[in-house]
């Protein structure tokens, strides 16, 4: 997915016709992050790999030519939250429900969430959404800062760019 998302960042960025870029999930879920169990067994030297390769694509959002929206349509949580951290504007469904559940499995955000989460939303509530591994709903999240508006729910599928 890392790939694919870089690749279709990279075609995106390139196309004078897109002027911006809107990330969102489909289903139930923006993004719920990692598959955990697909951690299991694996070598400190790949698990460092993975993340450098994460960190490089949310750079890559961080710092893209254009603007770039992540439409929170569900659970956005571990990668998926600091993959939207990441991006300049986080427009959140009103079911929507955000957070950093990493601790839970003995992990902490290791893709730059560390770093954006206080920029967003000051140091205290970055310990306790990181400490505790809570979820925080949409509202508490614009509350906090951590998006920029909360939207009534609705049909999130949009007309995919043809990438020909």
């Amino acid at each position: 997915m890392l790939r694919e998302l870089s690749e279709a960042l990279d075609e995106l960025e390139e196309d004078d016709r897109v002027r911006v870029v809107v990330l969102t999930g489909s289903g139930r879920a923006f993004s719920a992050g990692a598959d955990i169990t697909a951690f299991a067994g694996i070598s400190p030297v790949k698990a460092m790999m993975y993340s450098r390769k994460f960190q490089e694509v949310l750079f890559k959002i961080e710092y893209y030519t254009k603007p770039i929206i992540a439409a929170l349509n569900g659970y956005t949580l571990g990668g998926g939250l600091e993959l939207a951290m990441a991006a300049d504007f986080r427009i959140a469904s009103e079911t929507a429900m955000l957070g950093q559940p990493e601790i839970n499995l003995g992990f902490i955000p290791g893709a730059g969430g560390t770093q954006r989460l206080p920029r967003l939303i000051g140091r205290s509530r970055t310990k306790e959404l990181i400490y505790t591994g809570d979820m925080v709903p949409a509202g508490e999240a614009a509350r906090m800062g951590l998006v920029d508006r909360v939207v009534p729910p609705r049909s999130w599928s949009m007309r995919p760019a043809s990438l020909h």
